[in-house]
């Protein structure tokens, strides 16, 4: 069983994977580290690219070294610092799955990769789908020796859910 931390930030060896709970309306960038946001890449399913750049100003980040995946049913046309893939809906997981392939390519050793929330994949795709997909995330990130942090809202997901994503990562986290 992976050990639990609670109540702490995201302070995560290269190559170290997490299963992250964290709180229904906040947002998992605003519990990274400061080093997180030399090499950053977010599979956002819940913050468009304009309010991601916010929140790594706001952190004190450069944008320019901060890649989203931005996915969402609608289409969003950023313009801005920020690298980003063309937007790709929740439901698209082999989508999701080509543009991180792509984006992959610019995470370095020690840098970061942060879904911030499976609930929304587990609300659109299948469970099992979801799973493989995370489960090839996970594996790249952790080969790369970067750090993952996989999010999601505890108390919505079923005890078995929760169990196989745990099993993913090398343990869990909540934050608070």
């Amino acid at each position: 069983m992976p050990e639990t931390t609670e109540g702490e930030g995201l302070a995560l060896a290269p190559g170290e994977q997490v299963l992250t709970s964290v709180p229904s309306m906040g947002s998992p960038l605003s519990y990274l580290p400061d080093a997180a946001f030399e090499n950053l890449l977010v599979v956002s399913a819940t913050a468009s690219p304009k309010k991601v750049e916010s929140i790594v100003e706001r952190r004190g980040g450069d944008p320019q070294k901060v890649g989203v995946v931005p996915v969402t049913g609608s289409p969003d046309e950023y313009e801005g610092p920020l690298w980003t893939t063309d937007p790709v809906d929740p439901s698209d997981l082999t989508g999701i799955s080509i543009r991180l392939s792509k984006a992959m390519k610019y995470v370095m050793r020690g840098g970061w990769v942060v879904v911030d929330n499976v609930n929304v994949l587990l609300m659109y795709g299948r469970e099992e789908q979801v799973f493989r997909l995370l489960d090839s995330v996970v594996s790249n990130t952790r080969k790369k020796e970067a750090c993952g942090a996989y999010c999601t809202v505890r108390e919505a997901v079923t005890d078995q859910t929760y169990s196989r994503l745990q099993g993913l990562c090398d343990r869990t986290v909540t934050v608070e």
